[in-house]
């Protein structure tokens, strides 16, 4: 039966790709990584991720050789009738079509859902857009610092840092990336289980709302609202790593008895009876006391004698790790996480590998990230393309019809 999967869950799911940057980029690399031959549909132009230096060769520059691994390339100029064409006999062949294009965008190509299901009835098709169909924003270009602004991340740091502020990451594009792989698998469940494809739609916008107010929503869950939007523990400003007498580490007390051995261990034992500190409920409003207490405390010791302490003690606490070194980090090199492997073209390259572990397909690369259009005319033959079709959507004319 494994045999069967030996590329992971989805060995045999074919998914098509119409997205580029991050976003959509991190969803399908998360399906490719689980075993689908996903087909990245690119211009001759390119994803322009593609060409962000650093790189060796232009187009294949370091974030392009983690998100495009275990993919296929294949160049088609939708605008042109024959490459449109083609595109119309891959979704005739294949599982699910993934997009990032605004809705007017993706139906002037005349690849909307009501089209393609023509095509293939039981295709999953999966819209990842800015905002929601049918609201005032629908047709809004997105970007994830747009999307921090109006999901409430730049107001939140606002309230802690006193000035509005984005999380230097590309939170939103990689949160809604998680999602819509997610979303596409409960898909292809359903469609394994009878009911046919369907078309989901993931909205950055929406996504991010619903992820920032899970903890946040907290009084404002009742209608009239029993308090502010906002968890207390997470907004108090004392919130931060503590600088030890080497260094920061996250030193985080959280249980009772997390608090008690604390106590203990920086010689106050007399706060194990302060009736402020007895239990979680009696912390959350004192938390800016304790915040401070830790604060105080921690330049005491080292971060090693912090670790020390609070591993013995099963105190949450972790030092401040650089993105720089996480390469060389213990636990990092001892499951694996990055490896140095020969990529066909870019020489020697890190490879961060799958978080997830099946016990049943061992993650492995087994395509590295290819060139642009590099299986072009690979993947035509495939879904049964002559060698003069092919001629005719990737030859010499390919930039007219005739």
């Amino acid at each position: 039966m494994h045999g069967d999967f030996a590329d992971g869950p989805l060995t045999g799911i074919k998914v098509l790709d119409l997205t580029n940057v991050v976003m959509g980029p991190y969803a399908t690399h998360i399906l490719a990584d689980m075993g689908a031959d996903v087909i990245k549909i690119e211009s001759a132009d390119s994803d322009f991720m593609r060409n962000y230096r650093p790189y060796r060769h232009r187009g294949m520059s370091g974030q392009v050789l983690q998100l495009h691994r275990n993919k296929r390339s294949l160049v088609l100029d939708l605008k042109r009738t024959k490459c449109a064409a083609a595109l119309q006999r891959l979704i005739a062949k294949c599982d699910v079509l993934v997009h990032s294009m605004r809705p007017k965008a993706i139906k002037r190509l005349g690849f909307d859902y009501d089209r393609v299901r023509e095509i293939n009835r039981d295709i999953v098709y999966c819209g990842a857009y800015g905002f929601g169909k049918g609201g005032p924003y629908e047709d809004k270009a997105a970007y994830d610092d747009m999307i921090q602004a109006s999901c409430g991340i730049v107001e939140l740091n606002q309230r802690v840092r006193g000035e509005p502020t984005y999380v230097p990451t590309a939170m939103c594009d990689k949160l809604t990336g998680q999602t819509i792989a997610y979303a596409i698998l409960g898909a292809l469940v359903q469609r394994a289980r009878g009911g046919g494809g369907q078309q989901v739609e993931v909205p950055m916008f929406e996504t991010c709302i619903e992820f920032m107010l899970t903890e946040h929503i907290c009084g404002a869950s009742f209608e009239p609202p029993l308090g502010k939007v906002g968890y207390a523990r997470l907004l108090n400003r004392a919130r931060r790593p503590y600088r030890t007498a080497d260094g920061y580490a996250c030193i985080m007390p959280y249980s009772d008895r997390n608090w008690r051995d604390f106590f203990d261990y920086i010689g106050k034992p007399e706060l194990k009876g302060d009736g402020r500190f007895a239990t979680f409920d009696d912390r959350v409003r004192e938390v800016e006391v304790l915040y401070g207490l830790i604060a105080q405390e921690a330049g005491k010791h080292t971060t090693a004698e912090w670790l020390a302490f609070c591993d013995n003690a099963s105190i949450a606490c972790m030092p401040v790790i650089s993105l720089d070194e996480i390469h060389e980090d213990p636990h990092v090199r001892a499951v694996g996480l990055i490896e140095v492997q020969d990529h066909p073209t870019e020489g020697r390259i890190r490879v961060l590998r799958s978080p997830v572990k099946f016990g049943a397909a061992p993650f492995k690369v087994r395509r590295p990230a290819p060139t642009l259009g590099q299986d072009s005319a690979e993947v035509l033959a495939e879904f049964g393309f002559s060698g003069e079709e092919i001629d005719g959507v990737l030859g010499p004319n390919a930039g007219s019809d005739q």
